[in-house]
């Protein structure tokens, strides 16, 4: 117990510090003060299956997670601080595993490419994310999607903020 109160009060202290002398803070990680919008485009489905509600809810759940975890303004408007835009470029199944010489695990792969511009450096940076989704291989690819839809959402979404805001 008393190595957990230990751990705790390093941890808050270390958060209070780090804080309060913003080297680092836990919002807005790499966004410099100068960048107040962003334009997001809507994440056009180009992959030969195309799941019909990916595109909508996968841009619309990264517009909220920007709204909601950055200070930038989201806008229409071409002279965006911040332009992002892309499109699904995967959306395919293939055999995970095998047990008794039959498939027992598909796996989904659901890939992006985004570009994204940052408008007062006039820079333009373009990469690819991938995910994969397991499940198992007695479920139909729509009894899949229906039970996977939301945890691909949100990883895709997470690794998309990720990657723009966090260099990871």
């Amino acid at each position: 117990m008393k190595s957990y109160r230990s751990f705790v009060l390093v941890a808050t202290c270390l958060c209070i510090v780090l804080g309060s002398c913003r080297v680092y803070s836990f919002k807005d990680v790499t966004i410099p003060p100068e960048v107040k919008t962003i334009k997001i485009g809507f994440i056009e489905n180009k992959a030969r299956y195309v799941n019909p509600q990916l595109s909508p809810r996968l841009t619309d759940r990264l517009q909220q997670k920007i709204v909601n975890q950055t200070r930038l303004t989201r806008t229409n408007s071409d002279d965006a601080h911040y332009q992002i835009s892309g499109y699904v470029s995967d959306y395919s199944v293939s055999t995970a595993g095998i047990s008794n010489q039959q498939s027992a695990t598909n796996r989904l792969t659901v890939g992006v490419h985004l570009v994204f511009r940052n408008t007062l450096t006039n820079k333009t940076e373009e990469f690819d994310l991938s995910r994969n989704f397991d499940f198992n291989a007695n479920l139909s690819l729509t009894q899949a999607e229906a039970s996977l839809n939301e945890e691909i959402i949100k990883n895709v979404t997470d690794e998309i903020f990720n990657r723009i805001f966090s260099n990871w």
